[in-house]
């Protein structure tokens, strides 16, 4: 008891480290505290300041009064709670049907697909679907394709059904490709039931996790509840802002479950906006306005303006016109990217064609020479750019004095001032702002002096190629040629599809491009393989259309099982093989940099005429120039899919060309006596 005493002596003699003034203690049993009456606050106040202090060190700290005891307050009631608008027409449906109803509420016409264990439950409930029709690609990739060519053409999301594993991963490659060329396209794929996910189960795969960065958006559904709303987001997102595709993952216990209960059909994307998103809402209006304002006034300064026009100014209806209006109005050139050709009529004095490493000379100078860039839905990736730092000289000056620079239309915010800065930034829809600018513009009735220099141009720097070689060979600039003039009555109903490589740069070169939606290929990934099932899903979309696959035999060689497709479904696509049995713009390369070392770019191909022939398509080929036309003429007018195997000339070269490194205005272009000197010194090098 003496130990306990003297330690508790101890422990209060202890110094204390605290910076605070130590508060008083306080016993555990604290007494309730009695009412203060007015007297007592008065008596209190009038108390010096230090005794004042000292009491109120000591008096406890007073309790709540109990809740019958409290003064009323004003109350601000929250808002009503309002029950979410329940859904009752699926109660009682699987969810392979739900997913059936969902396509029809959807509107959808048309699924590109394959099927699979996974996804059997919706395979089941599409069965003899009268309200769309269901095409059965070869391979998964294929679908993909399909969906994309099918959105370009159309405006419409394609829509792609496959199974788990591998059949979602064989969409990747398509994927990628919509995104970064901007289609709509909305993927379903099968997944193991829930319950064994990650337990490696057959044919499973961690399909959002590998495709969170090729999609817009993806989720996994887990539960049947959510299946309805998750469809209709997944539309929603694929179409707005700058389109792409999303996927939607189904595990089988969720397609293969009945719906017992009505459900929610709210969205659970924001579409109420917060009091903070409202005011940046109408701050970004303000800074858009003020945007326009100041664009409007560079426009009409401008002494050499050009318009870069891209994929923006083709997917809405509007562009073109709107585009037409700002040419005519201003009197600018225009330029178009590969993805933008038939924004703007390339028979109009206006136009410069396209642009870039494989565009125009023309073009391209006017760019380097333009006092104001006026860019419109496009996002100066490096094929337009070339050398970075010495791109459009005459613009950036510009800009420093105040008389001119660069402005940037544009959807995406991340796009502006990635690569380019802008001089104003314009955010937003493009056309839809290109509508709200036009009226601020003032009419100019002529600009002589940069027409006249750009009319110099174009006569300096034609399309210029060898036409006729030592080999008496069909050359693949004049099968281009000639297939623009036979189309030339019928372009409005016109598409044109291609694969990846030299015959892509061919047909963009010398096709004469003049509506919107007639190109359809892979721009910003460049996938090999393209053509073929893009210009069915173009057929399929459009069947009233001409719709003509231009190919390479090594890109067309990716995909051509997908003839069957065309034939088992007499899709009516017409396909030009360009057969020079190498990799084009490889060897191209190597001619040019590598001192005609041939790396694997030289291949034996399949017999296409017999291989079109097994498949049940009709195929022919051609090999003499004379020819060219009437077997042209024989594949516009046959029937149902048909296929042209054209024997063109080897290491002819795309050009002009801007080789990597050098600026815009540093090109190649054809001249005859480097050609023929470059040819015999291949011939010489590699015994060709």
């Amino acid at each position: 008891m003496q130990s306990r005493c003297r330690a508790i002596q101890t422990l209060k003699g202890t110094r204390s480290f605290s910076t605070t003034t130590p508060r008083p203690a306080v016993s555990p049993y604290r007494r309730a505290a009695q009412a203060t009456t007015s007297k007592t606050v008065k008596d209190h106040a009038k108390r010096p300041q230090s005794t004042t202090a000292a009491a109120t060190q000591q008096e406890p700290r007073s309790r709540p009064s109990p809740a019958f005891n409290r003064e009323d307050y004003d109350v601000q009631p929250l808002r009503p709670y309002r029950q979410p608008e329940m859904d009752h027409s699926f109660v009682g449906m699987k969810g392979g049907e739900i997913f059936h109803e969902m396509m029809l509420r959807q509107g959808v016409k048309h699924i590109f697909g394959y099927p699979g264990g996974a996804i059997l439950p919706v395979f089941d409930a599409i069965y003899n679907s009268k309200h769309f029709d269901f095409i059965l690609p070869r391979h998964e990739q294929g679908a993909g394709h399909m969906a994309e060519g099918y959105a370009r053409a159309s405006g419409q999301p394609g829509v792609v059904l496959v199974t788990s594993g591998p059949g979602a991963t064989n969409v990747v490659t398509p994927m990628q490709d919509a995104l970064m060329d901007g289609t709509p396209m909305v993927v379903f794929c099968g997944q193991v039931p829930t319950t064994i996910i990650g337990s490696d189960a057959f044919q499973e795969a961690d399909t959002v996790g590998i495709t969170r960065a090729c999609t817009k958006w993806n989720v996994m559904v887990k539960d049947i509840a959510e299946l309805p709303r998750r469809i209709n987001e997944a539309f929603e997102i694929a179409t707005t802002g700058r389109p792409g595709p999303v996927l939607v993952d189904l595990p089988k216990d969720v397609t293969g479950g009945v719906l017992s209960r009505p459900i929610p059909m709210a969205s659970t994307l924001p579409t109420h906006p917060s009091a903070a998103s409202v005011a940046a809402k109408e701050l970004s209006r303000k800074q858009l306005e003020g945007s326009i304002r100041r664009s409007a006034d560079l426009i009409n300064i401008a002494k050499k303006p050009v318009v870069y026009a891209g994929q923006g100014m083709v997917s809405v209806p509007e562009g073109p016109k709107l585009l037409k209006e700002l040419a005519e109005k201003a009197k600018i050139p225009v330029t178009t990217t590969l993805q933008g050709l038939g924004a703007f009529d390339e028979l109009d004095d206006k136009s410069l064609h396209m642009l870039g490493m494989h565009g125009s000379a023309y073009a391209n100078m006017a760019m380097q020479e333009a006092d104001l860039i006026l860019a419109l839905g496009a996002r100066f990736d490096d094929r337009i750019t070339g050398n970075l730092p010495k791109f459009a000289p005459a613009a950036k000056a510009a800009a420093n004095e105040g008389r001119g620079g660069i402005i940037h239309f544009e959807i995406m915010p991340k796009n502006i001032n990635k690569v380019v800065q802008a001089t104003e930034a314009v955010e937003g829809d493009v056309v839809a702002n290109l509508a709200q600018i036009l009226p601020l513009i003032k009419e100019v009735p002529e600009r002589p002096e940069w027409f006249a220099q750009i009319k110099d141009w174009k006569q300096r720097f034609p399309w210029a190629y060898e036409k006729e070689g030592e080999n008496g060979l069909i050359k693949p600039q004049t099968v281009m040629e000639t297939l623009s003039r036979l189309t030339a009555p019928i372009k409005k109903d016109t598409v044109i599809t291609t694969g990846v490589g030299q015959h892509q740069m061919w047909a963009a070169q010398h096709y004469r491009w003049r509506h919107p939606r007639s190109m359809i290929t892979s721009g910003g990934l460049g996938t090999m393989g393209y053509g073929l099932p893009a210009a069915i899903g173009a057929k399929v979309a459009r069947p009233d259309a001409l719709v003509i696959d231009i190919d390479g035999d090594s890109s067309f060689s990716m995909t051509l099982t997908e003839l069957s497709t065309a034939a088992e479904f007499n899709i009516g696509v017409k396909i030009v093989v360009l057969n020079n049995e190498e990799q084009g713009m490889v060897t191209q390369w190597q001619t040019l940099f590598y001192e005609d070392r041939f790396a694997h770019t030289h291949q034996r191909n399949a017999d296409f005429v017999k291989l079109g022939d097994a498949m049940g398509v009709q195929a022919d080929r051609v090999i003499k120039p004379e020819e060219l036309e009437a077997k042209l003429r024989w594949l516009l007018e046959t029937d149902g899919p048909a296929l042209l195997e054209v024997v063109t000339d080897q290491k002819v070269p795309v050009l002009p060309m801007v080789p990597t490194g050098n600026a815009l205005h540093q090109f190649l272009v054809y001249d005859e006596a480097t050609q023929k000197k470059r040819r015999a010194q291949t011939r010489e090098r590699s015994g060709r």
